[in-house]
């Protein structure tokens, strides 16, 4: 028989932040260039690009209010780290020649007003486009789903194509402090402070947009008690959890597309 005895949950939770915090394996050392890149193939891996070149994915460059993204005509799933070009806030690319994708102006909005934001992902997933078309915003019903509890803002109606300053404001108004959006008769948007972070939220957001639609196909939809989804929400996203998977996903990127580094 063993003699093992029932712990407390608080104290094996600070040893779980103790262990992660000192033995999770870092990424690999990619550059901001080559984690855009990778980003863009494990996003497309994902269905995030299935209907062509809606969507953009952008990251802070090191200059004040530069943003670095992929010329437009570029698809997600061709994405290399040599490719990115550097544009500025008022979407014009600073090498005088190459085309932005005109919808990047919304993202600056969100730069200016969420200072630690670092990374933004915007992309039209088939399972987020479903509730969006329905004015249905994300139930936070499985344990997948609660890094969004109290962090996915819903905007409930489309401002329209997203080219303008109004679009802009709006959008970036209604994600206010969140880390995600679901964006009626849209799509999705998340901001991280990395690119892992932004990169990984999209992914779970469309894997639970889809497990929302599936369920509710059997019936209601029964929501994680508060409580509980708000414990599971800031274990799931750590910093050090969300560049794990991060890498997770790279690698499957990487095992496809080994020259997206460049």
């Amino acid at each position: 028989m063993s003699d093992y005895a029932f712990q407390d949950k608080d104290a094996l939770r600070s040893r779980v932040d103790r262990e992660i915090e000192s033995r999770a394996t870092p990424s690999a050392n990619w550059t901001s260039a080559q984690k855009m890149a990778l980003a863009c193939r494990m996003l497309a891996a994902q269905g995030h690009w299935h209907g062509g070149l809606a969507g953009q994915i952008t990251s802070r460059g090191d200059e004040p209010g530069t943003i670095w993204t992929l010329p437009f005509g570029i698809g997600a799933d061709e994405a290399r780290a040599s490719e990115l070009i550097l544009i500025d806030e008022d979407i014009n690319p600073l090498d005088g020649k190459s085309l932005p994708n005109p919808a990047n102006r919304f993202h600056a909005w969100i730069y200016r007003h969420r200072p630690e934001v670092q990374c933004i992902v915007h992309t039209h997933p088939p399972a987020v486009s479903a509730l969006s078309m329905v004015g249905e915003p994300l139930v936070v019903a499985h344990m997948d789903a609660t890094p969004f509890f109290d962090d996915c803002a819903y905007l409930p109606e489309w401002p329209g194509l997203p080219i303008g300053d109004d679009e802009g404001e709006i959008i970036s108004k209604a994600l206010g402090n969140k880390r995600a959006i679901l964006l009626a008769n849209h799509g999705l948007l998340t901001a991280g402070k990395s690119v892992e972070e932004a990169t990984v939220m999209a992914i779970w957001l469309e894997q639970v947009a889809a497990l929302q639609l599936r369920a509710r196909a059997i019936g209601p939809v029964k929501p994680v008690p508060a409580d509980r989804a708000r414990e599971s929400h800031d274990f799931l996203v750590k910093p050090k959890i969300l560049e794990l998977t991060f890498a997770y996903f790279a690698r499957r990127a990487l095992r496809e597309a080994p020259d997206c580094l460049d």
